[in-house]
C-alpha cells in the first residue's frame, strides 16, 4: 500500500469512523440537540465524559447557562435525525418540535434524554476549555439511561439487536458488521 507524507493536514479525517452521539442540553425553558462525533470517557471514578462542542452552537449556549448536559447513543437507524439536529440551527428552531424528537424525563438534570437512544448519560459540567475552535466540554456523570435489551450480559452493546451509530466524516454514517467482532484477551 502506498503512503502519502504531507504538512497540508486538510480535514484530518483519518480518525474516523467515530460512535455519533446527540448531546441535549435545557435552559431558560428551551431545549436543543446537536450532533457530535468527538467525545470520549476520561474517568471511571469518578465516571467523567468530555465532548467537542464549539462556541457557535446553541447547544453550547444552554450547557453554559445550565451547566448540565445529555449525551444520548442512537442507532444506525437514526441517522437521518442526527445530520437533521446536526445541520440545523437551534437558535432558529425548537428541534425536538421540527424534527418530532420524543424525549424522556432526565433524573438528575434538566437535559433532555432521547426515547429512540439505546444508552444516554446525564452529565453536569465540571470544566470546559478553549481548544482551536471548539470547547472541551468536561462532565460527571450523574446518571445513565440504559436500554437492558440493547446489551449482552457482560454489559457489551448486542450487535444482534443494536447497530451504532458510527460517523465517517463528510455527512457520511455506517455501522459495524456483527460478525467481525473478536475477543481478543489482552497481555503477552
Amino acid at each position: 500500500m502506498s503512503r502519502i507524507v504531507t504538512e497540508d493536514i486538510g480535514k484530518f479525517s483519518q480518525h474516523y469512523p467515530k460512535v455519533a452521539v446527540i448531546v441535549t442540553a435545557s435552559a431558560r425553558g428551551r431545549d436543543d440537540a446537536m450532533t457530535a462525533a468527538w467525545h470520549s470517557s476520561i474517568s471511571l471514578r469518578p465516571p467523567i465524559y468530555g465532548v467537542a462542542v464549539t462556541s457557535k452552537r446553541f447547544t453550547y449556549q444552554l450547557i453554559t447557562e445550565s451547566r448540565e448536559f445529555g449525551i444520548n447513543f442512537i442507532p444506525l437507524e437514526k441517522a437521518s435525525l442526527a445530520a437533521a439536529v446536526g445541520g440545523t440551527s437551534g437558535q432558529q428552531m425548537d428541534k425536538f418540535e421540527r424534527f418530532d424528537i420524543k424525549k424522556e424525563k432526565p433524573l438528575k438534570t434538566t437535559a433532555p434524554i432521547l426515547k429512540d437512544a439505546y444508552a444516554a448519560y446525564e452529565c453536569k459540567l465540571v470544566d470546559s476549555k478553549p481548544y482551536g475552535d471548539h470547547i472541551w466540554i468536561v462532565g460527571e456523570i450523574v446518571a445513565v439511561h440504559i436500554s437492558k435489551e440493547a446489551f449482552t450480559p457482560t454489559e457489551a452493546l448486542d450487535l444482534n439487536k443494536i447497530k451504532p451509530l458510527l460517523y465517517l466524516g463528510s455527512d457520511f454514517y455506517a455501522s459495524i458488521d456483527k460478525d467481525s467482532v473478536n475477543f481478543v484477551k489482552r497481555g503477552v
